[in-house]
C-alpha cells in the first residue's frame, strides 16, 4: 500500500489514517483520495478493527500543521474540465466511503482543514480539533462550490441557517467557534489531540462491536427517514443484536462482576 496513507493499528483494533503529505498540507490528490478510499473499503473486511482515527502527518519543525488543506491546486491547474470532474467525483466517492465505514471514524483535526479537509471532518462520525484549527469550506473564494458533500453534511450537522453563512462567505472559523456552533465535538491543545482521539476510540473500542455497528448504521440511515421508519430500522438492528455471542457475554460479565470480553460474534 502507498506511504501516502500510513496506517498503525492498535492491540485494540483502532485503526489510525495519516495522510501524510505534510509538504503539502496533506492536500488532496488523485493517489492521496484514491489510497484513503481503498484503505478505509479494505478496513471493512477486518472484523479486528473497531474504530477508525484519520488525522494529518505533522510537517517539520518551524512548518505550519494541517489535517488537510483542501484540494491540491498545484495538481488542479494541470487537470482538464473533464478530469476536474473525474476528481470531484472520486472526492465524493472517497467522503461516502469514510460516512459508511462499517466501524466509527473520528477525525483528528490538527492545523488547517479546508475545503476537502472539512469535508472529511464532516463525513467522520466524531471530530476532535486541535486548538490551533482553522476550518471552513472555503470553495466560494475559488469560484466553486464544495463537491464532496460540503452543502449537504455541513447543515445537517450545524443548521442550514449557519451553514449558508459560511459557505456563502468562504469563512475560516478556529476551534473555539467550530465547537460553538456544534461542527466539533471537542478542543484540545494540540500536543493532546492524538491522546484525546485515543481516548475516545478506547472507549468506544471496549462496546460491543455489533452492536456499535448497528448502532451506526441506525443513526446514518434513520435520521433522513421519517420517524416510523426509522424506528422500524431501529428494531431490525436491535434484532441483529439478540442473537450474538458478545449479548450472552455482555449479561455473564454483568452477573460475574466482571469486564466483558467482546469478539465480535
Amino acid at each position: 500500500m502507498s506511504q501516502i496513507i500510513l496506517q498503525e493499528k492498535t492491540e485494540n483494533g483502532i485503526l489510525i489514517l495519516t495522510l501524510n503529505r505534510p509538504e503539502s498540507m496533506n492536500c488532496m490528490n488523485f493517489e492521496l483520495i484514491e489510497t484513503l478510499t481503498a484503505t478505509v473499503k479494505e478496513s471493512n473486511f477486518d472484523m479486528s478493527v473497531r474504530v477508525i482515527i484519520i488525522t494529518g502527518a505533522v510537517p517539520g519543525k518551524g512548518k505550519k500543521s494541517a489535517f488537510s488543506a483542501g484540494a491540491d491546486l498545484i495538481e488542479r491547474r494541470t487537470l482538464s474540465d473533464d478530469q476536474v470532474r473525474r476528481f470531484i467525483a472520486t472526492v465524493r466517492e472517497t467522503m461516502i466511503t469514510v460516512e459508511k465505514a462499517r466501524v466509527p471514524v473520528i477525525a483528528a483535526i490538527n492545523g488547517y482543514a479546508f475545503g476537502g479537509g472539512t469535508e472529511l471532518a464532516l463525513a467522520s462520525d466524531i471530530r476532535i480539533a486541535s486548538s490551533n484549527v482553522l476550518m471552513g469550506l472555503t470553495e466560494t473564494s475559488l469560484a466553486i462550490i464544495p463537491g464532496g458533500g460540503g452543502t449537504q453534511r455541513l447543515p445537517r450537522i450545524i443548521g442550514l441557517a449557519k451553514a449558508k453563512e459560511l459557505i456563502y462567505t468562504a469563512r475560516r472559523i478556529n476551534a473555539q467557534e467550530a465547537l460553538d456552533i456544534g461542527l466539533v465535538n471537542k478542543v484540545v491543545s494540540p500536543d493532546k489531540l492524538m491522546d484525546a482521539a485515543m481516548e475516545m476510540g478506547e472507549e468506544i473500542a471496549k462496546n460491543g462491536p455489533i452492536a456499535v455497528e448497528q448502532a451506526k448504521f441506525v443513526l446514518n440511515n434513520g435520521s433522513e427517514c421519517s420517524l416510523g421508519v426509522a424506528l422500524s430500522l431501529e428494531s431490525k438492528a436491535y434484532e441483529v443484536t439478540i442473537p450474538t455471542e458478545d449479548r450472552l457475554e455482555a449479561l455473564a460479565a454483568f452477573a460475574e462482576k466482571r469486564k466483558p470480553l467482546f469478539k465480535g460474534k
